[in-house]
């Protein structure tokens, strides 16, 4: 029988804990993701019981949503895709020496965030369920290109246009391999090992892990991040001062979770793209709320991709897929019925994440020095080994050597993007992002062929807001901006 608080037996809470420090290590490797770390454990929880298998992939699953960050922060390179955002934020603030409290911080947003997704779960599950399932197809196209062009314009600072060409060629990476609805191969050019598309692992290992890499070694002077890092706690008034960040951050990685397919990527460019717009300032000057606003979204995108995946047995992201397998295999059916066929196990779920996000604050703040002394030792020493887990990462995933040529070949195309001073976070959200866009774009044409524009956006007012909004995206970027003093504001 399940219970609340079965969660907090001690073996539970040493499991968890557990857990939370393997996700944070994983993550924070380049190359190996959230969705690698959850697909990989489903197989070993076979021969546990459904309690423990439960509150170890939680626990995981909450650590390894943060661990991204800790590489993205100290050495530029983001460990998951989600914490692109918090390395565009938090990697300046280390070279400033101030890298220990921008971990912090992303470490206290990344624990409100995960509070923000349980009191979700807890809550509000029939109201926001009612909002969510009236997405379809065309709503979640229009969401995923929204993604897509605010990553660009937010990226690119005063040239725009150089974000949209790096999100659109992402996109048409995405479009390479036989698509899913016809069967119709593209852009494969006869090679078989593309007939699966291009992965994301490798492009983002690639244009981020080994384009750094050829970038620092390129430099007479490589930058160096102090191992002196200063205070590492937050002080509470620092983190009362971005309150608003908070609220907004939260509501956005609950929705997107929510909605099928969207996903923490969305989320955390999302929140960073409107964090940007409500203060004014450029966050990847080096910026405390800009750390605040991706970690915030990115952890309670959690809590909403649990809510469809358990309650309706739909996935909200690829990590809870994973998750709703392992429960499979314990005979765990999700669903309208979940609770009446198991009764109390939503009650244990709500326990596991309380101890989960309290596992992951501590481990996360037991880890950060370490963490700052391995990635602060000499690049001569550093860049090979990060080079090894590169290529580790790549191959990883597949097991296949075409995917480290990948990545170096957008290793070398990412090398290139910087010194042309392309952003390269939407190329990766484009790559991750394009084929949901395709897919589902596709489908609302077949579904809506048989009626005017006019008539879809006036029954479907939700997709006729998402228009509206990627426009004013649009032509807010192309429009003259006023000549002002950006404030950049790093914690002090």
């Amino acid at each position: 029988m399940y219970s609340f608080f079965g969660a907090f037996d001690p073996l539970m809470i040493l499991l968890c804990t557990c857990g939370a420090a393997l996700g944070i290590i994983w993550a924070a490797l380049p190359g190996l993701s959230t969705t690698m770390a959850m697909a990989l454990l489903v197989g070993l929880t076979y021969s546990m019981q459904a309690e423990t298998a439960i509150i170890f992939m939680l626990g995981t699953f909450t650590g390894a949503v943060f661990g991204g960050a800790v590489s993205a922060i100290l050495i530029n390179i983001p460990g998951t895709p989600d914490a692109v955002p918090t390395q565009m934020a938090g990697f300046p603030l280390a070279k400033q020496g101030q890298g220990g409290l921008a971990l912090g911080m992303s470490i206290t947003a990344s624990m409100i965030g995960n509070w923000a997704g349980i009191l979700l779960l807890v809550t509000c599950v029939p109201y926001i369920l009612d909002i969510a399932l009236k997405f379809s197809s065309l709503e979640v196209a229009l969401l995923a290109l929204w993604g897509i062009s605010i990553s660009g314009t937010l990226t690119a600072g005063e040239m725009p246009v150089k974000g949209w060409i790096s999100g659109w060629l992402g996109v048409l990476l995405a479009m390479v391999g036989r698509e899913e609805i016809y069967g119709v191969e593209r852009f494969i050019f006869g090679s078989r090992e593309l007939l699966l598309g291009i992965p994301y692992i490798p492009v983002l290992i690639g244009l981020f892990g080994l384009a750094e890499i050829f970038y620092v070694l390129a430099q007479p002077q490589p930058y160096g991040i102090p191992q002196k890092i200063g205070r590492v706690f937050p002080p509470v008034g620092m983190i009362l001062r971005y309150w608003k960040s908070i609220f907004r951050s939260s509501l956005v990685g609950l929705v997107t979770g929510i909605i099928p397919g969207a996903g923490a990527n969305v989320a955390t460019f999302v929140s960073y793209g409107i964090g940007e717009r409500f203060t004014g300032r450029v966050f990847s000057k080096g910026d405390m709320e800009g750390v605040v606003c991706s970690e915030v979204a990115n952890n309670a995108n959690i809590g909403g991709a649990l809510l469809p995946s358990l309650v309706l047995g739909i996935p909200g992201s690829a990590p809870t897929a994973a998750f709703l397998a392992a429960l499979s295999l314990h005979g765990i059916i999700v669903g309208p019925n979940i609770e009446t066929d198991h009764p109390g196990i939503l009650y244990f779920m709500y326990g596991t994440l309380i101890i989960a996000n309290v596992a992951m604050y501590l481990c996360a703040f037991a880890l950060i020095k370490p963490s700052v002394k391995l990635f602060s030792m000499p690049r001569e020493v550093l860049l090979p080994i990060i080079a090894i887990f590169c290529v580790a990462g790549s191959f990883t995933e597949k097991m296949a050597m075409f995917d480290i040529y990948l990545m170096f070949g957008f290793g070398l195309l990412g090398f290139l993007m910087r010194k042309a001073a392309v952003p390269i976070g939407p190329m990766v959200l484009g790559v991750i992002l394009g084929n949901m866009l395709d897919q589902n774009f596709r489908r609302a044409m077949v579904v809506f062929e048989r009626e005017s524009l006019w008539q879809v956006l006036i029954d479907r007012p939700i997709a006729a807001l998402l228009i509206l909004v990627i426009i004013v995206t649009f032509v807010g970027s192309l429009l003259p901006k006023k000549k002002k003093v950006l404030k950049v504001v790093s914690g002090k």
